[in-house]
């Protein structure tokens, strides 16, 4: 038997209690010995989540179960900063094993919690970390590690995801799209962690420490949100043959790493590109694989809860195989690398000028985008109206991202440009 202790029982701890308690026998079938849920940690004993659980199960008291010396494996499952990395750090100092679904945490002091894992030969497991119920941790530490990653491209915030195929779909404002997210449930009443990519770069700083053998770089990662996206780019995108999506990226670019989070252009025929509402997916590219596409629900009391679940089993069985580290906690690298600097990023780009309709303006707008090095792949201007200014799109083929900004810079201040130009980076084809 292998006793677990869990700290939390909000929506994930619900989901992962009764996924033991229901899914008891099978478990025990397939591993061959107990899960046992010895005790679960919450500051609300009397809500009723629908759950019976054995007396003496559910207290208040976490230090009681951080101390049992009988529970092999403690989860955190409360989410955010504090108190949940005192008390994973207090459990390995106790030598238990850990699991726990916090990717903010970990984005943020996971190099911290891994090394002390290391030095207590304790396993941390954090599948339900990145996406839910999709196991992408797996994949990239075990199915793919005969591979050299070469790029990661995740649309990992369900939230994001859904707001942009609403507006897609019903060329609705994003408030509009936003209100009905937090009316279902999909976002917070303050959405700022998603809609903002917060929460999609803590998920790419996990997924680019396993993909890279980096240390964990939250800091490092470019972001953009959606808030500023309008229908009228979406339109113009899907006219051009593209699909906006919040994206995360991370990828091998001249023996550095691109880091990055934005809206981007992708592709409609590409499948990621058809991932719609809250659903998440992760592209992952390697050497010898090639291209793989991992898809399903990135959050949810029973996705999430079966990914816990799931780090809970391999590290039982690595208990009872008396195999603990049989996957290294931290991944190390084979050389160096460097961050790259967004600066540096070489991207296509969508651009869209509101510009006087005027003759002689488009060669004004181009002659300043030819001296930055920016090569115009096509051209679309929307309606004639002599003397007024008109949207006028433009997209590129692959320039740099320091030449982009300032080239805009500097048609923006041209008297026939009437609005602040806006931009967006394109991946996929080249046009």
């Amino acid at each position: 038997m292998v006793n677990v202790g869990i700290i939390g029982f909000g929506t994930v701890g619900t989901g992962t209690v009764r996924i033991l308690l229901e899914n008891r026998e099978i478990l025990k079938e397939r591993l061959g010995f107990e899960i046992n849920l010895r005790r679960i940690a919450d500051l609300d004993i009397v809500r009723n989540r629908g759950i019976t659980l054995p007396v003496g199960v559910l207290s208040t008291d976490v230090d009681a179960l951080l101390n049992d010396p009988h529970i092999d494996i403690v989860v955190e499952l409360i989410g955010g900063i504090r108190p949940a990395k005192d008390f994973i750090l207090k459990a390995i100092s106790n030598r238990k094993h850990v699991v726990t679904a916090n990717k903010a945490l970990l984005a943020t002091a996971g190099n911290e919690i891994f090394t002390a894992a290391v030095q207590a030969g304790v396993e941390i497991g954090f599948e339900a970390s990145v996406a839910g119920g999709i196991p992408i941790i797996k994949v990239i530490r075990e199915g793919l590690v005969a591979d050299r990653i070469k790029a990661v491209y995740g649309i990992i915030n369900g939230t994001s995801n859904y707001i942009l195929t609403k507006m897609t779909e019903e060329n609705v404002e994003f408030s509009e799209a936003l209100e009905e997210a937090q009316d279902l449930g999909y976002a917070e009443a303050d959405p700022t962690l998603d809609i903002e990519g917060i929460d999609s770069a803590h998920k790419l700083a996990i997924l680019a420490s396993l993909s890279y053998g980096i240390p964990i770089s939250y800091e490092d990662i470019y972001r953009e949100g959606i808030s500023q996206t309008s229908p009228q780019d979406i339109e113009f995108a899907s006219e051009l043959g593209y699909t906006v999506k919040l994206l995360a990226i991370a990828k091998e670019s001249d023996s550095e790493i691109e880091l990055r989070v934005h809206p981007t252009m992708l592709p409609k025929e590409y499948l990621i590109s058809k991932v719609d509402g809250s659903f998440n997916a992760i592209y992952v590219e390697g050497d010898a694989t090639g291209s793989t596409l991992y898809y399903g629900r990135g959050a949810g009391d029973m996705p999430t809860g079966s990914a816990v679940v799931s780090d809970i089993v391999d590290i039982a069985r690595n208990i009872r195989a008396n195999a603990i580290g049989r996957i290294p906690v931290i991944t190390k690298t084979l050389k160096d690398v460097r961050i790259k600097r967004m600066d540096e990023v070489i991207s296509k780009y969508y651009f869209r000028f509101s510009a006087l309709d005027r003759p002689g303006v488009l060669s004004k707008i181009s002659g300043i985008l030819g001296n930055y090095n920016i090569s115009i792949a096509s051209v679309i201007q929307k309606g004639r109206r002599v003397g007024e200014a008109v949207p006028l799109v433009v997209l590129t083929h692959e320039a740099r991202e320091k030449d982009v900004r300032q080239a805009i810079r500097e048609i923006d201040q041209l008297p026939v440009v009437m609005d602040k130009t806006v931009f967006m980076r394109v991946e996929g084809k080249e046009s």
